[in-house]
């Protein structure tokens, strides 16, 4: 495996254009979900839940267990079971340092 995705995997990031499972990624961050490669009955339930490949899903908290926000609806599941959902960094708009808003190129992006 490529010495460099460890490392980053590793260091709890997720940067484009690297997949990782959503137990490596910080709290705060929203993510797409690319694969699940758990067992195929474990595959049915998650996606039962809502954690299907390609939903956005945002991380909320990581401590004993993996906290997300799943179609608004808030979920927890063990850090085991976190690490067979890969998935990948949704970039963030970019925002005007001093007002918080997003600047007209990002705006004319999401419009699109």
């Amino acid at each position: 495996m490529n010495e460099t995705v460890l490392r980053v995997q590793a260091n709890g990031d997720c940067q484009q254009p690297f997949v990782c499972p959503l137990s490596h990624v910080r709290a705060g961050t929203s993510v797409r979900i690319k694969e699940l490669t758990a067992a195929p009955e474990v595959k049915h339930r998650l996606r039962e839940m809502g954690f299907c490949e390609e939903q956005k899903i945002r991380l909320l908290a990581q401590q004993a267990n993996i906290i997300c926000q799943v179609c608004n609806v808030r979920l927890g599941i063990s850090v085991q079971l976190a690490e067979k959902i890969m998935v990948e960094p949704i970039p963030q708009p970019h925002t005007h340092p001093q007002s918080g808003r997003q600047n007209h190129a990002a705006q004319s992006r999401q419009a699109a």
